[in-house]
C-alpha cells in the first residue's frame, strides 16, 4: 500500500507554511569611503576600502583601456557567429525543399499493367 496523507492541506494552511520562502534583498550599503553601494561586511570593489582601512589595491582604468575592452567584446560576439555559415545553411535549404518538390511531382509507383490473353 502507498503512502497516503490523512487529508488534503487546505490553502490557507499551505499558505501559512509557505510565508517565510521568500527572497530577500541583499543588505546593501553606502560606502563611508567613495560613496557607491556595495554589500555590507565587504571590501568596496570600487575603492577597496572596508572599515575605514585600504584593503585592496585597485588600478584605475584609464579611457583606452576600457574602449579596448568594449571592442575586444565585440569581436567576440562577431567571431561566434560569421555570416558565411548563414547563407550556406539558406542555400542547402533551398536545394532540399527544391529536391522534395521534385520527388512530390513525380509518381512512387509506375502504373500498374494489366495484360488479359
Amino acid at each position: 500500500m502507498a503512502i497516503v496523507p490523512q487529508r488534503r492541506i487546505s490553502k490557507t494552511r499551505k499558505r501559512k507554511r509557505r510565508t517565510h520562502f521568500k527572497i530577500e534583498v541583499p543588505g546593501m550599503m553606502v560606502c563611508p569611503n567613495c560613496g557607491e553601494m556595495k554589500l555590507s561586511h565587504t571590501v568596496c570593489a570600487n575603492c577597496g576600502f572596508y572599515d575605514g582601512r585600504q584593503v585592496l589595491t585597485i588600478k584605475e582604468k584609464t579611457k583606452t583601456e576600457e574602449v579596448d575592452e568594449k571592442a575586444a567584446k565585440k569581436t567576440k560576439k562577431e567571431e561566434t557567429v560569421p555570416a558565411q555559415v548563414k547563407t550556406t545553411k539558406k542555400a542547402t535549404k533551398k536545394v532540399a525543399t527544391a529536391e522534395s518538390a521534385d520527388m512530390k511531382k513525380a509518381p512512387r509507383r509506375p502504373a500498374k499493367t494489366v495484360d488479359k490473353a
